[in-house]
Parts: C-alpha cells; sequence; structure tokens
C-alpha cells in the first residue's frame, strides 16, 4: 500500500505548484500503439497493445488552479502478449502529463508523466497471485508536429504490476514500454 501512495502523491502534489488565473486548453484525443518487454521477472514476455487516449486541461477536471503545462491523461489499452505464448492485455489508465517547455523545440515539445491504472492480465507469472493488478507508470515523451497532418507522439514508459498486497501472492512485473501515435486532427 505504501508504493501506491508513493505513486498517487505527485498526482496530488502537482497542482498545488500552480499560481494566477488559468485558461482552459481544449481536449485532444489520440490514437497509437505499444511495443512492451517485461524485464523482471526475466526478459521473456514480449507484448504489444493498442491505445486510445484522451488529454484534457488538468484544471478543467480536478476544480483548483493548476500550472498551464499540466494535463490530465485517460487511456485506455487493449493488446496480447506475442511471446511466450499469445494472452490478452487490457488496461484503463489515468495520468498526469507535465509539459516540459523549457526543452521546447520548434518540432517537438518534450513531456514527464506519471500515474495508475488498472490492468487485467490473461496469464500470471509464478507467486504473482490476481489477474486484475494496479498499473502504476512513469515515463517521458514528445509530441511531434511536422507542420502537415496530425500531430504525432513518442514516449518511453515504466510500467509496474501489482497487486498491491491485496493477495498473499504478489509477484510483480516490470516492463520497458515503447509507445507512438497521432493526434486526432
Amino acid at each position: 500500500m505504501r508504493r501506491l501512495f508513493v505513486w498517487l502523491l505527485p498526482l496530488l502534489l502537482l497542482p498545488t505548484l500552480a499560481c494566477g488565473a488559468q485558461q482552459t486548453v481544449a481536449t485532444r484525443y489520440g490514437l497509437g500503439g505499444t511495443l512492451g518487454v517485461v524485464y523482471d521477472p526475466g526478459a521473456d514476455i514480449e507484448f504489444v497493445q493498442l491505445n486510445g487516449f484522451a488529454l484534457f486541461d488538468y484544471d478543467a477536471i480536478w476544480p483548483h488552479r493548476a500550472p498551464e503545462p499540466l494535463r490530465f491523461k485517460l487511456e485506455g489499452n487493449l493488446g496480447a502478449t506475442t511471446s511466450p505464448r499469445t494472452r490478452a492485455l487490457v488496461s484503463a489508465n489515468m495520468l498526469a502529463l507535465y509539459f516540459l517547455d523549457g526543452f521546447r523545440g520548434a518540432t517537438f515539445r518534450p513531456y514527464a508523466e506519471a500515474g495508475i491504472g488498472l490492468i487485467y492480465s490473461d496469464f500470471r507469472v509464478k507467486g504473482q497471485g490476481l489477474r486484475v493488478n494496479f498499473n502504476p507508470q512513469a515515463g517521458l515523451g514528445a509530441e511531434l508536429d511536422w507542420g502537415s497532418g496530425p500531430p504525432g507522439y513518442v514516449a518511453v514508459r515504466l510500467h509496474h504490476v501489482s497487486n498491491g498486497g491485496l493477495h498473499e501472492d504478489n509477484r510483480g512485473l516490470n516492463s520497458v514500454l515503447l509507445q507512438f501515435g497521432w493526434f486526432f486532427p
């Protein structure tokens, strides 16, 4: 339970850094893919996912002031493991996304994101306990705008799967993900 608190704490504290009046930013939607590999335990589980998301102005969702670069992201993923055998994966996540505008370039806008979700995996590793688990994650990414067509994005995330102690068997899984996709026009 302590780990869950550590992952949720940044989501609760980021809005307290806000100051001044804010304008609401338009909600944006995107669709993309995810490639992932489990690095603990072992590196024999690989997976792919289709992901869709909505990116909201943070203070439009949570009723308090928030810094302008802060967004709230709701994300859904549907996919499967590709090795060692094919098994279904379904997850829903909520993340705080913070644009790192000090590093912004002409064609890219970097960001950091962190959050938590729930994941169903149609498999279990030895000692995992449950098929439905918590899914804390954090990563770095960038929006890419080439000037024509919808902007794209690319991100790398660290991804953890654990039942948070709800079952006596709580062997977690740790993965690294590569995400890529496009925003809807």
